[in-house]
């Protein structure tokens, strides 16, 4: 059985920081495959901007070169909040070893997740470091030299913060989303 990283999030929109994540995940000896799992939706948001299926493809074009990373639409699949837990648990049917990689600025609230013991039981913690967030000793520490946002990037789209692969639909889309906001809200 295969090690793996799990490295899930909303990627609404990805950027080149979820991309550095990846890349840098993959240079890891001890990981035989990451995979990159979008949620349909967040449990700790209320809703999404883009739709899951579409996130599920731009992921699916930017890492279609990368070796040994599979997009998986397992939470995408199930049309609901899924936790973290949940997904551990049917991947442990399928891999020995499962790293979950996440992003440095949901340690604050990682208490929080549903069944965090159990999920810390399950799991050996890889942490993206972001925004200055320091990262105890406990972790498997990334350092990753992008500091983007995706609720930043939905506000101020910058073509040069988006993977080269669908920058231009990523953009095109967040332009013509945030467009029917903005008339709705008038």
């Amino acid at each position: 059985m295969e090690t793996v990283a799990l490295y899930g999030g909303s990627f609404d929109p990805p950027h080149i920081g979820h991309e550095a994540v990846v890349k840098a995940v993959s240079e890891l000896s001890f990981i035989d495959k990451t995979i990159v799992m979008p949620t349909y939706l967040n449990p700790f948001k209320r809703a999404f901007f883009a739709p899951p299926e579409l996130r599920l493809k731009w992921l699916k074009n930017i890492f279609s070169s990368y070796k040994n990373v599979q997009i998986s639409s397992f939470e995408v699949d199930l049309q609901r909040e899924v936790a973290t837990v949940e997904t551990i648990k049917y991947l442990k049917k399928k891999y020995s070893r499962i790293y979950l990689v996440i992003g440095a600025d949901n340690l604050k609230s990682l208490h929080k997740w549903q069944d965090y013991d159990e999920l810390k039981e399950s799991v050996h913690f890889i942490i993206a470091k972001r925004d200055a967030v320091r990262v105890s000793d406990e972790f498997i520490k990334l350092e990753i030299d992008e500091n983007i946002s995706s609720s930043s990037l939905r506000k101020d789209m910058d073509i040069k913060k988006l993977p080269k692969a669908v920058a231009k639909q990523i953009a095109q889309y967040y332009k013509e989303h945030n467009a029917k906001q903005n008339t709705k809200n008038n």
